[in-house]
């Protein structure tokens, strides 16, 4: 494990000591757990933009389906006779 060290502002730190003394957890675990949540947020995010830029790049070679045959499949579920996912 690394050591890293940071500066906290008095309105990190404060509200930061108080959680740390209402979770019974140290100052460490909480900012490690912060830390850990803002990465998979942003790995998240960078998994959607790629998504989004690979969705765009099929838009543009024509690869698409129509809206009504989508609405059509969609509107099928739950009805007993389920239409196949359109291509």
């Amino acid at each position: 494990m690394s050591i890293t060290s940071i500066r906290l502002a008095d309105d990190i730190n404060k509200p930061l000591e108080s959680l740390a003394s209402k979770l019974d957890r140290s100052k460490n675990y909480l900012i490690n757990q912060a830390i850990k949540e803002f990465l998979a947020r942003q790995s998240l995010e960078d998994s959607r933009w790629t998504d989004t830029l690979e969705a765009l790049e099929s838009i543009k070679l024509g690869k698409s389906i129509p809206e009504a045959d989508v609405n059509a499949w969609l509107n099928s579920w739950g009805t007993g006779e389920r239409k196949e996912l359109p291509k």
